[in-house]
């Protein structure tokens, strides 16, 4: 790698708190930095502290209005509307400064890029793809994600590919590029028959003039490494070859853990890692500059801090050996919040990431998955969906 990474990180990314017993906790990106400063991963690394972004960019994706009710929330009495005020995204104190910041620090890791300073950008902050034009959702206030890639756009970037592998479907990010052939989002994800918030459906390939740029990955629950990483290299390479992005935009949410408590596909740490290090291979092999983002995870001692500080290494090309035992002191301190909470002895789950190449033929429950993906949108491409070798 030739220009050092951005890193974007602020310790005032932990107000972005909804509270209570909410599963979004903070904890789990204080608990990442502090491990993966424990492990080295970000020795010498000039961190990018985030500032909050002002309306104009949050505007670029989101509604004035919307922002007006998110700025009076806190004061505004119990039915603010706008999916405000709900279970998944309760109302708390300083929410807009909060949800800005967050925008605010995707924007700087997309500056860094834009501006030529760094070729990859990482914000573990970011990564909130949910949040509609008019409307919070998921947890999530503001999406990033969107305005982001907008940003990106209007900077002079041609074509940018969005690749979510968080569990739940990005469908936030989708909507706000639906008709837009600049913008190829793709995501892999629990099948939206099983899990909220109910879309990302094969079929949903893009709107008028744009058809193809939105791709759908929905996998069976109880995935596990192996069928995922399959699913991922029999779509994700080729759409990416033929698009041609110059900026890769991901988003790494990790409730496609095994243990996580929201969903149910069956991945592990060592399957993240993997995760991480083909997009790196892609990033490599094709020259695309790479923004990457955090997402959901709600195994918040045992998973994110393990699963996102292997994806820190791996933008950072500082790869954390599997076995690596975890620091006493993290261990220390991660047992004073949670002193009954089992946790890992190293970084890894003991799993083979390893993955057959799909074949066309076989007849695996996420093979289904494959071919329906491909059979929908790889001829928008030019692309084979039967062949193998495309």
């Amino acid at each position: 790698m030739g220009k050092p990474a951005a890193v974007v990180w602020d310790r005032s990314f932990l107000g972005y708190d909804l509270g209570g017993d909410h599963p979004l906790n903070p904890v789990r990106l204080d608990l990442t930095i502090r491990l993966a400063t424990a492990l080295g991963v970000l020795d010498g690394v000039e961190l990018r502290v985030p500032e909050p972004a002002v309306d104009d960019e949050i505007e670029l994706v989101h509604k004035p209005g919307y922002l007006s009710a998110v700025q009076a929330a806190p004061t505004a009495g119990w039915d603010v509307g706008h999916g405000l005020g709900t279970p998944d995204n309760p109302v708390f104190e300083r929410m807009h400064e909060a949800s800005a910041l967050v925008v605010g620090g995707s924007l700087v890791a997309a500056r860094a890029i834009a501006s030529g300073e760094a070729d990859r950008a990482v914000n573990i902050a970011g990564g909130l793809h949910h949040a509609m034009p008019d409307s919070a959702a998921g947890f999530c206030v503001y999406n990033d994600c969107a305005v982001a890639i907008e940003w990106l756009l209007r900077s002079g970037v041609e074509r940018i590919a969005y690749v979510d592998v968080d569990v739940h479907h990005g469908d936030g990010v989708q909507t706000a590029f639906w008709d837009d052939p600049r913008v190829l989002t793709i995501s892999l994800h629990q099948h939206p028959m099983s899990l909220w918030p109910g879309t990302g459906w094969a079929g949903e390939v893009g709107g008028a003039g744009a058809e193809g740029s939105a791709v759908n990955v929905p996998l069976p629950a109880g995935t596990r490494d192996g069928a995922w990483m399959r699913a991922f290299q029999a779509t994700v390479p080729s759409l990416l070859r033929a698009f041609r992005p110059q900026v890769l935009v991901t988003q790494c949410g990790v409730d496609t853990h095994k243990e996580d408590p929201l969903a149910d596909l069956s991945l592990s740490v060592d399957g993240h890692r993997a995760i991480y290090q083909a997009f790196r291979d892609l990033v490599t092999e094709h020259g695309y500059k790479w923004l990457a983002l955090g997402g959901g995870g709600y195994e918040l001692l045992r998973v994110v801090p393990r699963s996102w500080t292997h994806l820190l290494a791996t933008v950072l090309d500082r790869d954390v050996d599997p076995n690596r035992p975890l620091p006493a002191d993290w261990v220390a301190h991660a047992t004073r919040i949670a002193p009954e909470w089992p946790l890992p002895a190293s970084m890894t789950d003991g799993c083979d990431a390893g993955y057959q190449p799909w074949g066309g033929d076989a007849e695996e429950p996420v093979d289904k998955a494959i071919r329906e993906t491909r059979r929908a949108v790889f001829p928008l491409h030019g692309l084979d969906p039967d062949d193998p070798r495309d």
